[in-house]
């Protein structure tokens, strides 16, 4: 099994302590100024991408320096950054994918950083984006175990098709039987599980998966 890490340009107070993800992770990624954060973090990056264009020359020589694999892009191009890291993430052929620094900061940046996990999940790879206060990740039909952890008090679920249909909760404080989750619903937000690990399931539609806590 491999486990990729990719690190965009995000906020640094959003992003958590990447050393703890050390043993889980193989190949860390840096998306433009996110391989900053990997070497401020005091982890070396195995890939830097992007344009590097809101980097100065004391800090790209740093990345050159640090970096074994350095894929430079041309400033106008059709896709972001973070795109082609995840797109040199998946010719790896991780079963995982892990994404730090991609929320916070511009919205429109965090909406389509997030819809990015469709194309890992069509490579059936498991994409999860993680920042101090969220563990997201989009998921196919079928049946789910969810565990119960302490960082995340609260569960929530967001369709991004019209139509998510027969969504099961089972073990969870406010449960659902074949319930059609409707787009731009907000029945299942902030659901908590009542034990140690629940399950969910539906039969159509895309579902995303989003654990979460308040800000201390």
């Amino acid at each position: 099994m491999r486990t990729v890490a990719v690190i965009g340009n995000g906020p640094d107070n959003h992003i958590p302590d990447l050393t703890t993800y050390t043993n889980d992770i193989d190949v860390w990624i840096g998306a433009d100024g996110g391989v900053l954060t990997l070497i401020k973090q005091g982890i070396t990056p195995d890939y830097a991408v992007g344009d590097f264009d809101s980097i100065d020359i004391s800090d790209k020589k740093k990345i050159n320096n640090h970096a074994p694999h350095v894929l430079t892009y041309p400033t106008q191009k059709n896709e972001t950054d973070l795109e082609l890291a995840i797109y040199e993430a998946m010719k790896l052929k991780p079963n995982k994918i892990y994404l730090f620094g991609i929320t916070g900061g511009r919205l429109d940046h965090a909406l389509i950083n997030i819809q990015l996990l469709s194309q890992i999940l069509e490579q059936d790879i498991q994409g999860i984006i993680i920042d101090k206060w969220n563990y997201i990740e989009l998921t196919k039909p079928g049946t789910h175990t969810i565990h119960q952890t302490k960082h995340y008090s609260y569960i929530s679920f967001i369709p991004l098709t019209n139509v998510v249909s027969n969504l099961t909760l089972s073990h969870f404080l406010y449960p659902l039987t074949n319930f059609e989750l409707h787009y731009g619903s907000t029945r299942c937000i902030s659901n908590e599980l009542i034990g140690t690990t629940g399950t969910f399931s539906y039969d159509n539609g895309s579902l995303l998966v989003i654990k979460s806590c308040d800000p201390s």
